[in-house]
């Protein structure tokens, strides 16, 4: 008896304990489960709060771009109208009152032709101020359409200059210390006023700023917004310029591409441009009476002043037809 009691009571005590032990096995799997249920729950969470951060982060730099865009079209705008700054695109040193001045004493010489010619009365007026007004601001313009169209020629080799210095662990000064020596004009000497600023202590913002009032081309522009975006959330500065510069060799490569297009085009306008006043110059030398008529009846004068409007406003539209910009 003593043993069979001994035997039962160690069955009861292990069914007890294998009771006691599954019901604890239970909670302890269900607190489990709950742990790992709120684990899961703050990952989701912190998954979530990241990429909200991340999407926040990106339409902050979209907002920032998109008034730096912004900001430089309207200084672009501002360069672009402004005589003192075409001047300054032009590369010319003279003053607005100086330039203002030869015009004008452009315009007395032209003006005092007609008078010379005896034409008419109303011809002078007309020819001072458009030699006077027009054409000085013409040659402004040229020269300063020349000097940006060399400027942005060779400003992807420049970046490319940078990219290079930077991989081999040049500061941004002596890489543009470099363009500024070795590049040709104006390439070269925009770089050493920039390099020049940048030594007098003005900031890299503030002195690109400056050059894009003097070059305010969209090559530069970029540059600009690629350096101060870089300089304000940091990041790859070699890479950013390396793929920058794969842009700009690309819309050059699709200017030429536009460029020999429209060459045809351009080639008729010429031709129908230049017809004209060349077979006018051509009956004037063979047979001087025979245009006399034109230039001293007012009819005549009439006429050509009608048939030069229109030889204008025709040029003016072909021009406008084949003139792309991107």
């Amino acid at each position: 008896m003593t043993i069979l009691t001994i035997l039962v009571a160690v069955l009861a005590f292990v069914m007890i304990a294998g009771i006691g032990l599954v019901f604890a096995g239970g909670n302890n799997n269900g607190r489990t489960v709950k742990r790992a249920q709120a684990m899961g729950v703050n990952t989701r969470t912190e998954k979530t709060s990241r990429t909200k951060n991340a999407v926040a982060d990106a339409g902050a730099r979209r907002k920032q771009l998109l008034s730096t865009l912004k900001e430089q079209e309207r200084r672009q705008r501002k360069a672009s109208l402004t005589l003192g700054a075409r001047l300054q695109q032009a590369g010319l040193s003279i003053s607005v009152r100086t330039f203002w001045i030869i015009s004008a004493c452009v315009g007395l010489f032209l003006g005092v032709i007609p008078l010379v010619l005896h034409l008419a009365i109303w011809v002078s007026p007309l020819v001072a101020f458009v030699g006077g007004v027009g054409l000085p601001r013409w040659v402004v313009g040229f020269l300063a359409k020349r000097r940006t169209k060399a400027f942005t020629e060779s400003f992807s080799d420049a970046i490319d200059v940078i990219v290079r210095g930077i991989k081999s662990g040049l500061p941004v000064q002596d890489c543009l210390r470099i363009i500024s020596h070795e590049s040709p004009a104006p390439l070269g000497p925009e770089f050493q006023r920039l390099v020049e600023n940048l030594a007098m202590g003005v900031t890299m913002e503030q002195a690109l700023d400056q050059m894009y009032e003097r070059m305010p081309t969209s090559e530069l522009r970029f540059f600009t917004i690629v350096l101060s975006i870089q300089a304000k959330t940091g990041g790859n500065l070699a890479e950013a310029l390396s793929n920058l510069s794969q842009v700009l060799r690309g819309r050059k490569l699709m200017r030429e591409k536009i460029k020999a297009l429209s060459s045809e085009a351009k080639a008729s306008a010429w031709i129908i441009g230049c017809l004209p006043p060349a077979v006018i110059i051509l009956i004037t030398v063979t047979t001087p009476s025979y245009m006399a008529i034109m230039v001293t009846d007012p009819r005549g004068q009439m006429m050509l002043l009608g048939g030069a409007f229109w030889m204008g406003s025709g040029i003016f539209v072909m021009r406008r037809m084949i003139n792309f910009k991107f």
